[in-house]
């Protein structure tokens, strides 16, 4: 019940009622434009294409546009060309001093980082159109109606504004709505196809390919995971910091406990994004003719396909390299020990400067393997059940393994999970973090929450509405 009052309560403070259909609208508008055709395609040969490539690079920028590139929309380029202009300005925030300096100066900073985002975007949505285009006329299967220069122009004028549209709208959520904008594009291009994956598990069930007992299995398994999603997303190592009592003039200041958070899961989903795009990479090189025809080149890279155990134990190993690649970007043990020094913090049992980076340094890393191995296990379970792992083409030993393991494992079930690792960590972070962001404006307006630790703050609602 007290979940239903709070979002009864939503719908009562004008300001947060105005916010949240605000955003509803703009993500109304981007799901119009994902039906809005790019001019000069054959719609059919693409479908066809995108089916025969899905697990390759180019399935993995469809996902993550909500279909549109499958069908080639205006919206095709979908937000990854944000995603990833964002990604290169912070990594080079670490080597270039002008950046790091724009960092640190507060809101004028971050407001020009953002404007060379932008123009970033801008420039990575033309390359990317370009190609695009340029792949589509060039691969002789019938996808371009019209080819010639003509349409490549218009392929790039129309997926360009496409993706600065998107910019803009998602900006205009973060903005003037409810959560992050750029989060919110992404968790509603993946959970529109939910009512499709509905109908065809009901199909399934009907023409008997599916019992009721693997279905069970399937929602129970998807359950779990949520759970284990939001228990670790929510999890974080508090180290406890005291600060010394300071006489300022006439005031006594400081003296007060409290602690530093260190997230398990602090990369979010980009560990995954970028292990992932990198293992596509192979998978894109294997329909070129001469990677095919090349007995070397071809073995190579089958070696790493999907359900392959190597490919799982790659799959592994970048998810935990780029967990301490992206925490080491985004946290400095050194730093954070400097300030606390400078503040008149310190670790109770820790020296101040040096040993208290080494120490926050240690259990970092112990963390952040912790939330490697979580990622892994979070993106492996979905893969190992719709595919399972080819042990049996192990040498040596894989005929014995063919003949004693169970099907299952080595097979896989068949399941065509909608929600995979990556997708479904995107839908349980973004709506977390979108539902903490309106329980805080309900709390400062003196409202329940949704949740039991939000408080019971009663009162005032007759002024507040």
């Amino acid at each position: 019940m007290k979940f239903f009052e709070a979002v009864a309560n939503v719908f009562r403070i004008p300001d947060l009622r105005k916010r949240l259909l605000f955003a509803l609208g703009l993500l109304a508008v981007y799901r119009i434009g994902g039906h809005i055709p790019t001019p000069g395609v054959n719609a059919n040969a693409l479908q066809d294409f995108f089916a025969k490539n899905s697990g390759t690079v180019f399935g993995m920028f469809d996902l993550f546009s909500g279909g549109m590139l499958r069908r080639l929309t205006i919206f095709a380029l979908g937000i990854m060309p944000y995603i990833t202009a964002s990604i290169i300005l912070q990594l080079l925030t670490v080597v270039v001093p002008t950046l790091e300096k724009l960092q640190k100066e507060g809101e004028l900073g971050r407001r020009k980082i953002t404007q060379w985002t932008r123009y970033l975007t801008v420039g990575l949505a033309l390359m990317q159109s370009f190609g695009i285009a340029a792949a589509l006329q060039a691969s002789g299967q019938g996808l371009v109606l019209n080819p010639g220069p003509g349409f490549i122009l218009m392929t790039i004028l129309s997926l360009t504004t496409g993706t600065a549209f998107i910019m803009w709208l998602g900006e205009q959520i973060t903005e003037r709505g409810i959560g992050n904008g750029m989060s919110l594009l992404i968790f509603t291009g993946i959970v529109v196809g939910l009512p499709n994956a509905i109908h065809e598990m009901v199909v399934k069930i009907q023409t008997g390919d599916w019992s009721l007992l693997q279905i069970s299995i399937i929602l129970v398994m998807m359950i779990a995971v949520v759970a284990f999603i939001v228990l670790v997303e929510r999890g974080e190592r508090r180290i406890p910091v005291q600060y010394a009592k300071r006489v300022i003039g006439r005031r006594m200041m400081g003296g007060q406990s409290t602690h530093l958070p260190l997230k398990v899961n602090a990369g979010g989903v980009i560990p995954v994004i970028f292990a992932s795009s990198l293992l596509t990479f192979p998978q894109t090189l294997m329909n070129v003719d001469y990677v095919k025809n090349s007995t070397v080149l071809s073995g190579m890279l089958g070696a790493i396909a999907g359900a392959q155990p190597l490919y799982y134990l790659l799959y592994t190993a970048l998810i935990i390299f780029f967990c301490f690649f992206y925490v080491s970007i985004i946290f400095n043990p050194n730093e954070a020990a400097d300030n606390m020094r400078k503040y008149g913090g310190f670790i109770p049992g820790i020296r101040p400067g040096k040993n208290t980076a080494e120490y926050m340094n240690k259990i970092l890393t112990k963390i952040t393997v912790v939330g490697g191995l979580y990622l892994s296990i979070l993106s492996l379970i979905p893969m190992i059940m719709i595919s399972g792992i080819k042990l049996q083409r192990l040498p040596l030993m894989g005929n014995w393994i063919d003949a004693h393991f169970p099907r299952w494992l080595l097979d896989g079930l068949g399941v065509n999970f909608y929600f995979g690792g990556t997708s479904l960590l995107i839908v349980v972070g973004v709506a977390m973090d979108t539902v903490n962001q309106v329980e805080a404006q309900l709390i400062m307006r003196h409202y329940e929450g949704f949740t039991p630790r939000a408080g019971s703050i009663r009162g005032r609602r007759s002024s507040s509405v």
